[in-house]
């Protein structure tokens, strides 16, 4: 009796199980079938055993299908195994077909799949073509507030511009994003403030930067379509030449002084080496005279010297010596 009720009791319960999920199911597929997008009991079923949210799916195809736009449900299953976010693909169709934008469930796939991670979405890419967005040029997260150029002058000329773009859905997957244009703009402002004769020409016709710019088909694989480059500001900023002129001044004079200096030392060293060769000379001068009593011993003894040349030798010495005591006197007079 007890096993009976027991059995009863568990059958029931099991009853109540099988009917809370059909009762879910039919809640669901009555949805999508009174919505005009009819989805299979089988197909539910067969979503659930995969682990697919199936209630996310047939919302995905019911509001496709009210916009009149017809979407497979195994489509859209296959997104979102994908990793894909189908709600924001369906909502992206949506507002392409409102925006007369040709956009198929394909391409939307691809772009939120190419979006994933990124901060982007799907439904900001059709938001953008439809309604054109400006980008700062330079990017103020990046710390940097003008885009800095040097005329021919040597003037700085600091600018800032904004770029307005257009999402081309045509290239938005594998197209390069925002920091491209960014940085092809900035690349094409300075180059044209360098081929500048003077600041003057920027200041007096900014809107020949961004006409020069715009020519340059910046947006060429891009996942954007540059419509203008507006400068907003455009400002005077340092003498760059007279700057670079005074440090090769200073090099020069850094150069020449120490030129000067190795110039200087090797006159010092010249005019120490001649006074040393002046000490050997008189050094030899010395040992010369040294040898003159010598020589006039040895004479004496020879018999090649006598008494009397020897004191007219003195004598004219004496009067040499008196006559230049006399020269001297009369040049310091």
């Amino acid at each position: 009796m007890n096993l009976t009720l027991i059995l009863m009791i568990a059958a029931a319960v099991a009853g109540l199980v099988v009917l809370g999920i059909i009762i879910s199911f039919f809640n669901v597929w009555l949805r999508a079938w009174l919505s005009g997008a009819y989805v299979s009991i089988f197909n539910l079923v067969a979503m659930r055993l995969r682990g697919v949210p199936y209630g996310v799916i047939v919302e995905a195809r019911i509001r496709a299908g009210k916009a009149g736009i017809d979407v497979d449900v195994n489509d859209i299953e296959a997104q979102y195994l994908a990793g894909g976010n189908v709600i924001a693909c369906v909502q992206a169709l949506i507002a392409a077909q409102k925006a007369r934008i040709e956009l198929d469930w394909q391409r939307a796939c691809a772009i939120d799949l190419a979006t994933k991670g990124s901060g982007k979405s799907v439904e900001e890419a059709v938001r953008t073509s439809v309604d054109p967005k400006v980008i700062d040029c330079p990017n103020p997260e990046s710390g940097r507030i003008t885009i800095d150029g040097v005329a021919k002058d040597g003037i700085q000329v600091k600018v800032r511009a904004r770029v307005t773009v257009r999402t081309n859905l045509d290239r938005f997957v594998g197209g390069a994003k925002e920091e491209t244009i960014i940085a092809r703009v900035g690349e094409g402002i300075v180059t044209t403030i360098g081929s500048a004769d003077t600041y003057k020409v920027v200041l007096e016709s900014p809107d020949s930067i961004s006409k020069v710019v715009l020519k340059r088909g910046l947006d060429v694989g891009t996942a954007f379509e540059i419509l203008s480059i507006d400068i907003a500001d455009v400002d005077v900023g340092e003498n760059v030449g007279a700057k670079l002129q005074e440090a090769q001044a200073e090099a020069n004079k850094s150069i020449a002084q120490a030129q000067a200096e190795i110039r200087r030392a090797a006159a010092v060293a010249l005019e120490q080496e001649m006074k040393a060769k002046v000490q050997e000379m008189q050094a030899k001068v010395v040992a010369a005279q040294a040898e003159v009593p010598l020589a006039m011993a040895e004479a004496f003894r020879n018999g090649k010297l006598g008494v009397m040349d020897y004191y007219r030798m003195e004598n004219v010495q004496a009067d040499t010596g008196m006559r230049k005591s006399i020269s001297n006197t009369d040049e310091t007079k």
